[in-house]
């Protein structure tokens, strides 16, 4: 952040609240309070003018913060770059305010700015009055929303000073919804905002002093090109150690560095950097104006050694991993030994090994963000960072920012400086890229472009930055669907499926269901505090979740197993455990809880529904077989979820009927 002036960090913050015409007197009632600790002035501007004086008051360096309202402070915000505190409206202000109207009429409307206040619709009747509730995002809009409640009839208008200021306009009662609670809340906000002003200003002085020191290459020039000041480092690269530059034209000692473009004003205030090749190395020089008091006074060059540069990106990288960029979960982490998961563990396995690009499929709640981060931990980039990403969670604008970051001023609100996006960030490590399906048609071309060339362009810039990371994409969608409906580039979806991992959903892993179930269960009674005995507690409903279909899979398993960790614990209380009444509170199991010989093993086994399923009641040769399948072999289980005795069964196993 660049600061217009070097204030003294004994001095009082100065704010400036720019107010309209219905909330002048509150501020000025509000403001007494804070005049020992700030130098605050009141100054009636709106919209344009607000802007206006913003600029003027930032260009001229009189003020630390702005103080404004509603619509007012969203556009300074935005436009003015000077933090902006807020006067916000509370519920209570909003009763106050309603209690205000009322008393003039029965009838009245409610205007804010950006968005309904959704909490009113339930109390609505409990007020007593006729309310019309309206919003706006332009002043053109502000004054719309005005005539459309004039227009129903409505004489009394509750609102911001502005809109207050449009219904007077219109010949109709204003009521201002701020009170001076809020512009003092509003005030201590500013106040605080601005003792942090002050002290990163005092931090910014000091830190130019030691950038003074730094050992990087400099020369700065004045308006006529004579050399001011260079240091020795720049002599030493430019080969001038004996001899006297001080004072003599850059051109005539080093035509390579020229600043004429930045004395001309044809280079911009920001960055300006141009890799060089000179006699002693190559460098990354940036050139940039020097002004006093806003007047133009010289030219500055500085070079530093690309080499260097390149070794302290690597370490820049390495540190900016954090927890979030980690990847915790391994392969000797997934629970579970049935076939399918086994033959997934394996495939995923040999992936690892390799620097290949991974397409993971499977359904909601498998467990292919685990298996990612498995693959990550397992192979060669294990020491680099994990950066994982949803595509389905952001809107378009938002995840390409996210995805390849931007350039300081790329667009309205970014950050200074600009910021790396996440292949940037996730350099010599993995990207997980989970619902890939989901991502708009126009990233993909830019993905697919990441993934050829390895290198990405931040949004704002025309530099490409070289990355070296490994891609793993994940989707519960069919691909090759939305390759036929033209929503899924097929070039892509090649590169993508390089590698491919098909996990397959919980139904298909019965032989896991006992052991996963008790395991989230055992995990959800120790955060409440119980005793871990989750495969005791689990019998008697062991039979209902093999029958189960799991159409969420693990996610809904532990999500269900957190549900009968609260009832067990509840039971244990009242002096008992009854699943009946558990699946009374789970009604998605109990279309599985039929008595199991006539529920959906037998239709599972394909057996005719009007046909006998058994010589004598017993079970058929099918349900049999689909229980042990779902049982992973386990005839205990199996027994109890065909409804008969472990006896029963081992005879009709061992009369070789099944």
């Amino acid at each position: 952040m660049v600061f217009p002036y070097h204030p003294s960090p004994s001095r009082k913050p100065r704010i400036c609240v720019l107010t309209y015409k219905a909330l002048t007197g509150l501020v000025l009632q509000a403001e007494q309070a804070f005049r020992d600790r700030a130098d605050i002035a009141v100054d009636e501007y709106v919209l344009d003018d607000a802007v206006f004086r913003g600029r003027q008051l930032q260009q001229q360096g009189q003020v630390d913060v702005l103080v404004s309202a509603g619509y007012n402070a969203a556009v300074l915000r935005s436009q003015v770059d000077l933090p902006v505190a807020s006067i916000e409206v509370t519920g209570f202000d909003l009763l106050n305010a309603f209690k205000s109207a009322s008393g003039i009429s029965r009838r009245f409307g409610l205007v804010v700015y950006a968005g309904s206040i959704r909490e009113l619709e339930p109390v609505r009747g409990l007020l007593q009055v006729d309310l019309e509730q309206l919003s706006y995002t332009t002043l053109a809009e502000a004054r719309e929303c005005v005539l459309r409640l004039r227009d129903q009839g409505i004489q009394v208008v509750v609102g911001s000073s502005l809109i207050v200021g449009i219904a007077e306009q219109l010949g109709l009662r204003g009521v201002l919804y701020y009170t001076a609670a809020s512009v003092e809340r509003a005030l201590e906000k500013a106040v605080e905002l601005g003792e942090n002003v002050l002290r990163q200003a005092a931090r910014f002085e000091q830190l130019n002093t030691v950038l003074s020191h730094l050992h990087e290459a400099i020369l700065a020039v004045d308006t006529q090109h004579r050399i001011t000041a260079l240091n020795p480092l720049m002599r030493r690269i430019l080969d001038l150690q004996d001899r006297d530059v001080i004072g003599q034209r850059l051109p005539d000692v080093a035509q390579e560095l020229s600043l004429a473009a930045v004395l001309a004003g044809q280079v911009d205030e920001g960055p300006d950097e141009v890799v060089l090749a000179l006699r002693r190395g190559t460098y990354l020089m940036n050139r940039s104006s020097l002004r006093e008091r806003g007047l133009l006074t010289g030219a500055l060059i500085t070079l530093r050694e690309t080499a260097a540069i390149q070794r302290a990106d690597s370490a820049i990288r390495a540190q900016r991993r954090t927890q979030s960029r980690a990847a915790r979960h391994r392969f000797d982490g997934i629970a579970g030994s049935s076939a399918p998961l086994a033959f997934a563990r394996q495939v995923a396995k040999r992936c690892a090994a390799t620097h290949s690009t991974v397409l993971i499929t499977g359904e909601t709640g498998t467990g292919k963000e685990l298996f990612a981060q498995a693959i990550h931990n397992e192979s060669a980039r294990r020491a680099g960072p994990f950066v994982a990403l949803n595509c389905a969670s952001f809107p378009e604008s938002l995840l390409e920012s996210e995805l390849f970051g931007y350039e300081e001023g790329a667009f309205t609100g970014s950050r200074k400086g600009g910021k790396p996006g996440l292949f940037e960030a996730a350099h010599t490590g993995t990207v997980f890229l989970d619902e890939i399906g989901d991502m708009p048609i126009s990233l993909q071309t830019r993905l697919l472009r990441v993934l050829q060339e390895r290198e990405v362009v931040r949004l704002g810039s025309h530099q490409p930055v070289q990355i070296d990371v490994r891609v793993i994409a994940a989707t519960h969608q069919r691909l090759t669907e939305r390759i036929a409906e033209g929503s899924f580039r097929a070039d892509l979806y090649y590169r993508l499926n390089i590698l491919h991992i098909a996990l397959p959903p919980l139904r298909e892993r019965g032989a896991d269901l006992p052991l996963l179930a008790a395991h989230l269960l055992d995990a959800k009674l120790r955060e409440l505090g119980q005793a871990a005995q989750g495969r005791r507690l689990l019998e008697p409903l062991l039979p209902t979740l093999l029958a189960y279909r799991w159409p969420g899979n693990i996610r809904e398993l532990e999500n269900l197993m957190e549900r009968f960790a609260v009832f067990v614990s509840g039971a244990r209380e009242l002096g008992g455990i009854d699943v009946q009444q558990f699946l009374l509170e789970a009604p998605e199991l109990r279309a599985s809880e039929a008595p199991p010989l006539q529920g959906s093993i037998a239709a599972e086994a394909s057996h005719p529904p009007d046909a006998p399923l058994s010589l004598s009641g017993l079970p058929s040769d099918a349900a049999i077989q689909e229980a042990l399948r779902r049982t992973g072999g386990n005839r205990q289980l199996a027994a109890q979820l065909l409804g008969v005795s472990r006896t029963t069964l081992w005879r009709r196993l061992r009369e070789g009927d099944a």
